[in-house]
């Protein structure tokens, strides 16, 4: 069974096997959080991503954490869409960066990972529905993971994490 805990804070903090990070395709760093991982990782994060990209949207890919805190391993990097108005596939693209980063994880024998709201900073994913397709998908996709986090950087990200998660226990 997979542990889902909603965290307030940095993510670069977390104590997992695995950190993911809301990339770009060319997997050489941007802003938000993104920007906060290669920062805590160092500069052959992006070299190492350089070397495997491009990352496509709703795809995943994994390189060594570098810097990052022990007893993290891996950054997995996603590509998540870019919000368009929601007639695109944005929520078919987003769920399959969970779903794939997921896939990723087990292909490590990673059994604890964390999460940020992914698409919902400058790709501009309505964070409401970010959550909830965030939570349905990490709950409906089989995974070896024990423990995942999924870690808002600001209260309102982590209020609604909270109701995603609530509302699919009662839905479940």
């Amino acid at each position: 069974m997979t542990l889902i805990e909603v965290v307030l804070g940095d993510i670069t903090d977390e104590i997992v096997d695995a950190v993911v990070t809301a990339a770009n395709e060319s997997l050489l760093g941007g802003g938000g959080v993104d920007w906060a991982v290669h920062q805590a990782a160092g500069p052959r994060l992006a070299q190492a991503g350089a070397a495997i990209a491009p990352c496509l949207p709703g795809d995943a890919m994994a390189t060594p954490a570098f810097d990052l805190t022990p007893p993290v391993k891996y950054v997995i990097h996603t590509v998540g869409p870019v919000w368009d108005g929601g007639a695109y596939g944005e929520a078919d693209t987003l769920a399959s960066c969970y779903r794939r980063c997921l896939q990723v994880a087990d292909e490590l024998q990673v059994r604890s990972i964390a999460f940020p709201a992914v698409a919902t900073g400058v790709y501009g994913f309505p964070p409401a529905s970010a959550a909830r397709i965030a939570v349905a998908t990490i709950r409906s996709t089989r995974t070896s993971v024990s423990l995942i986090h999924l870690v808002a950087f600001d209260q309102a990200t982590h209020d609604l994490l909270v109701e995603a998660t609530r509302t699919e226990d009662l839905s479940r």
